[in-house]
């Protein structure tokens, strides 16, 4: 029975430790959305001027005018944004028109939205699989030969410029591509095409996609491999660790299932909070490699000669929405794989 009532007070705890984080997540989106308004509503200039055509009547002029709101009070464009944001898109108007393509911004957004989570994401997943292993192996090997290597390539990585070593990477297969007629990946150009089926699109966009993912992961990597390893040997001189050896507890069992899982909750809180950044861009890789994401289209857009607004607010809103999110999410797996914060959430 009182095993059954501590796990109940536990659950407990844990629901009104969520409830109380989801809480304070609405509030500030609704703060970021809020600053998100105020910031575009006043910039100089008139936004609707680049929804006219030549030739438009003015009665023309006066109607794209009354539907963009340009006459409405401040107290009703801000509902009408804010209706227009808490939408996500799903609904008229989604996100409003791209005063560049004259389409709404959510169908513009669909498919850069694509190639940027698959470039990324697979660049996240990649950086973490390869970086957290070789941090282990470094802090498991401290001193040797193995965490020397280690710690020497991952400060080289991290040291180079991303972009130069994209720019490497065009020049060498280029040049085997073009001199010595060996294609191994494509440099360039975008996705391809024509594709007669979906399955044909995914797989020609993965295969343009994998040289600029093997960039990201080779300068990324670096970050993840140097922070799991100095964590790690931190954990590895704590009086538990100690105690545990001195049970003769194997080396293995004391790598892993001691010190790695005291390490897990930041690690996977990094992890949580990387997720974000997969949908605004990799603004140079993109750029580098001719893809055409999130993070080159919203560059664009935040040109001062032709500024497309309804495209940045979205954009930034998105992001400040999946920020929130994963902080949530990164919270309550810490409440899940740290008693001690649940503790501290009834004080």
């Amino acid at each position: 029975m009182l095993f059954l009532f501590l796990r109940e007070r536990a659950v407990l705890t844990l629901r009104k430790y969520v409830a109380k984080r989801v809480i304070i997540g609405i509030i500030t989106l609704w703060i970021v959305a809020t600053l998100n308004f105020i910031i575009f509503v006043y910039q100089p200039g008139d936004p609707t001027k680049y929804l006219l055509q030549p030739g438009m009547k003015p009665e023309q002029i006066k109607m794209i005018e009354r539907e963009y709101g340009k006459y409405d009070p401040l107290w009703m464009k801000y509902l009408k944004y804010l209706r227009n944001m808490f939408s996500y898109g799903l609904t008229p108007p989604y996100f409003g028109i791209s005063f560049e393509s004259k389409s709404t911004v959510a169908s513009e957004m669909a498919w850069r939205l694509g190639v940027t989570v698959f470039l990324l994401g697979s660049a996240l997943v990649g950086t973490v699989i390869v970086g957290i292993p070789v941090g282990i192996v470094a802090a498991a090997k401290r001193g040797s030969k193995a965490d020397v290597a280690v710690i020497g390539l991952s400060l080289l990585t991290w040291g180079v410029p991303v972009f130069f070593l994209e720019l490497v990477a065009v020049f060498f297969f280029s040049y085997l591509a073009n001199i010595h007629g060996i294609r191994i990946f494509p440099t360039g150009g975008g996705l391809g095409g024509p594709y007669n089926s979906m399955m044909e699109y995914i797989s020609g966009a993965a295969y343009h996609l994998i040289l600029p993912i093997l960039c990201l992961v080779f300068a990324g990597f670096a970050g993840w491999a140097l922070y799991t390893r100095n964590m790690l040997i931190d954990a590895l001189t704590q009086d538990y660790i100690l105690t545990a050896r001195a049970k003769g507890v194997g080396e293995r069992t004391v790598l892993f299932r001691h010190a790695f899982k005291s390490i897990l909750p930041p690690i996977v809180t990094m992890i949580t909070l990387s997720i974000p950044g997969i949908v605004t861009g990799a603004i140079i890789t993109e750029t580098v490699f001719g893809l055409e994401g999130i993070g080159k289209w919203y560059v664009n857009a935040l040109n001062p000669a032709t500024p497309d607004y309804p495209v940045v607010q979205a954009v930034l809103f998105i992001f400040a929405t999946l920020t929130i999110l994963f902080n949530i999410i990164a919270d309550m797996l810490y409440g899940v794989l740290d008693p001690r914060i649940r503790v501290g959430a009834r004080r």
